[in-house]
């Protein structure tokens, strides 16, 4: 790929009530051997650990990060922060909690180099699957309602309709110009990306997933979303207000209302409600 142009890639790193395993994710960031441009922690935890605040502070004040502090924890919110700080032309948004199974930076940058869309989504596989080379995993459904229709760690690259929110890639251009990220999605922010996605297409842009730019989401038990509580089990409108917000604004009003109405059903019509009964009340 001589003679390609690169994109400047600035990696974000929105964080919350992260310790040890957020220095791991910028360890890994800065042993690669395609560096990003600048790693922006954007840092929504009052209060760390003593040790992560000296680690942080000593990352920062060598340049190897920015670290941003933000007081009022909002994903969306960080993510419009970090979009504003962002030097690259090209910004990564990484979870603080994942281990990088590729060179991320070098794979991201090839696949809008080459491709020449708007949002690159990578390769997310959870701690419990394994990367699936299967062709039918290719493909979405694009209903509104359907957020899993595509299974991001399949191994074929293809257009896309959603992307996860912890590996992704956007041209800071194209983000600023439809707006940024949605701040009324609020707590957990779930179904964000999907609002994002929707404006993003409409505006004529494209998606790709790509999954040579691969990570491991560690889902760490403590801090991020999991300072909510479990989404399967919680009776706190944290981790649900984004998908009513999400109903009200996307689609006809019938089809608001019927997904609105069906909600709660669907809500526990899960394996582990099959299986775990006594938490659907």
């Amino acid at each position: 790929m001589t003679g390609e142009k690169f994109p400047e890639i600035s990696v974000a790193i929105p964080t919350y009530m992260r310790e040890q395993v957020l220095l791991e994710t910028i360890d890994q960031l800065l042993a690669l051997e395609t560096l990003p441009a600048e790693i922006l922690v954007v840092d929504q935890t009052l209060q760390h650990d003593r040790e992560t605040s000296q680690r942080l502070q000593r990352l920062a004040d060598s340049g190897a990060i920015q670290w941003l502090r933000l007081e009022i924890p909002s994903i969306p919110a960080a993510m419009n922060h970090a979009l504003c700080r962002a030097a690259g032309d090209v910004v990564l948004f990484l979870d603080d909690d994942v281990e990088l199974t590729s060179e991320i930076i070098a794979a991201h940058a090839a696949a809008h180099s080459e491709h020449n869309v708007a949002l690159v989504a990578g390769q997310v596989v959870q701690s419990w699957q394994t990367v699936q080379d299967v062709q039918e995993n290719a493909f979405i459904s694009g209903r509104e309602d359907d957020p899993d229709g595509f299974c991001f760690n399949s191994a074929r690259s293809c257009r896309i309709s959603r992307f996860m929110g912890g590996n992704f890639s956007i041209k800071k251009s194209i983000a600023l110009q439809i707006g940024g990220f949605d701040e009324n999605f609020v707590r957990v922010a779930y179904r964000f990306e999907a609002e994002f996605a929707a404006r993003l297409l409409a505006a004529g842009h494209e998606i790709l997933f790509s999954p040579d730019a691969s990570i491991r989401h560690l889902k760490v038990e403590s801090g991020g979303t999991r300072t909510f509580g479990e989404h399967l089990k919680t009776i706190l409108p944290s981790h649900c207000v984004g998908r009513y917000y999400y109903l009200l604004i996307a689609g006809t009003v019938t089809r608001r209302l019927i997904r609105i109405t069906i909600g709660p059903f669907r809500a526990v019509k899960t394996r582990f409600h099959l299986s775990h009964p006594w938490w659907i009340p």
